[in-house]
């Protein structure tokens, strides 16, 4: 697997984050700040999109400092949920699953 998959098995490689970060792009920053504040209905700014992924050394936004599924597997010593016998089932980690296309199928590969 990837270092770029998060471990909900999102794709930072692809991540709009990530690629405004490595490029030093601040108008792909405006513009996923936007984007993310409409969709989680926050306050994120354009300055805190600054990221270089879930599961590499550097820069992180806030939220995966502190995001629950992230903390969930490193407690439980895993790189990804893809580790945990309860992914299938799993309340934490199921959001994204429904939710984000291949991030399952990232996990899982």
């Amino acid at each position: 697997m990837k270092n770029l998959i998060a471990c909900c098995g999102i794709d930072c490689e692809n991540c709009d984050a990530r690629i405004a970060t490595v490029n030093n792009d601040n108008e792909l920053r405006e513009k996923t700040a936007e984007k993310w504040r409409g969709m989680y209905n926050s306050d994120i700014t354009t300055e805190s999109i600054n990221c270089m992924g879930c599961r590499v050394e550097g820069a992180k936004i806030a939220h995966c400092t502190t995001c629950e599924i992230r903390n969930c597997a490193e407690a439980k010593g895993f790189d990804t949920c893809a580790e945990c016998e309860d992914l299938e089932t799993c309340p934490t980690v199921g959001f994204v699953l429904q939710n984000v296309p291949g991030a399952k199928e990232n996990l899982i590969t």
